[in-house]
């Protein structure tokens, strides 16, 4: 276990990003209620961030999702960039992209950060980032099979597991673990910021007495606790321990100590160690559930740098000479 302080050029992230974190919230989704499904989300204005739709077959409807580029993808030319997939929380599909955009941005201008392109996915408010038991929200299809080939496609990226993070906060943490470690083949990465729910049991402290975890309950597993227990992170580390302990994608897992879902992630981190799959458990000092206030107190530089291997630009570079520019 380790943590980190807040270094000079962090702190100065930190008021930026908690500033534009309380001015996002007024363009966050509408609760996602049972009967609806906001594929399309409101469009976020914030800088080197754009707002991009394709036709998902699975979901059988257009799905919106928001694209942060560094400024040198428009200077590189024909060169390819690796993708950070970001997962949201509870709230929706546009909660976070302000201040993470701007995080971003900062960092990879200030040259810690390598240059890279940032999805914002959107996963439905309230769903766990996981297909619905009865077939209605095929989050994860959606996500694997359709948003990240489109990307590909249409983008300058890095088309293969050596290119691709997954990272995720709260609810976006506990996708990035299960959707992860069920297909980690497919990221070189996997961030896992103060994930929840993460206890199998969902009985955490959000849960006891809250009708939201009847809700997704319902909505997700159709009542099915079965279900729910299935697709947990918990659940999908134990049946893919033997793929996650060989080499090929570094796992990181961070919470605050403040963070009313520490000791949940502590057992967590604890359940990983034991199937020995190796990892990385971070504890920011005196941080609770809050983004930027977290992301600021990891050394994130470093697990971007290793993840995606020191070599990146001149990975994309290569790749690039061998397909023609998008």
């Amino acid at each position: 276990m380790s943590s980190y302080g807040l270094p000079p050029i962090m702190t100065l992230v930190l008021l930026l990003a908690a500033s534009a974190w309380a001015e996002d919230r007024p363009a966050r989704d509408a609760a996602n209620r049972s009967d609806e499904l906001p594929w399309l989300t409101q469009q976020v204005q914030a800088p080197g961030v754009s707002f991009h739709t394709f036709k998902s077959h699975a979901a059988n409807s257009e799905v919106s999702y928001h694209v942060y580029k560094p400024a040198t993808y428009e200077e590189a030319g024909i060169e390819r960039f690796p993708v950070l997939y970001w997962l949201h929380g509870t709230e929706g599909g546009v909660n976070h992209i302000r201040p993470v955009s701007q995080m971003f941005d900062l960092a990879i201008r200030d040259k810690g950060v390598p240059p890279m392109i940032v999805v914002f996915v959107n996963g439905l408010s309230k769903r766990l980032w996981t297909n619905s038991k009865d077939g209605h929200a095929p989050i994860e299809t959606v996500f694997i099979e359709e948003l990240i080939p489109h990307v590909d496609k249409t983008m300058r990226t890095i088309p293969g597991r050596e290119g691709r993070i997954l990272e995720g906060f709260s609810m976006g943490g506990y996708g990035a673990a299960r959707i992860g470690f069920q297909h980690a083949e497919m990221f070189c990465g996997i961030s896992i910021l103060a994930a929840g729910p993460l206890d199998p049991e969902f009985e955490g402290p959000r849960a006891t007495g809250n009708p939201l975890r009847d809700q997704i309950l319902e909505d997700v597993c159709d009542g099915d606790m079965d279900y729910f227990k299935a697709t947990h992170p918990w659940t999908v580390a134990e049946s893919g321990a033997e793929v996650l302990r060989k080499p090929g994608t570094i796992i990181r897992q961070a919470v605050g100590s403040k963070d009313f879902s520490f000791y949940l992630s502590r057992r967590f981190h604890e359940h990983l160690d034991a199937l020995k799959i190796p990892h990385e458990f971070h504890v920011v000092k005196d941080v609770g559930h809050h983004t930027p206030s977290l992301m600021a107190g990891l050394a994130n530089a470093e697990f971007y740098r290793r993840a995606l291997g020191r070599n990146t630009r001149d990975t994309g570079a290569e790749q690039s000479n061998a397909a023609d520019s998008r």
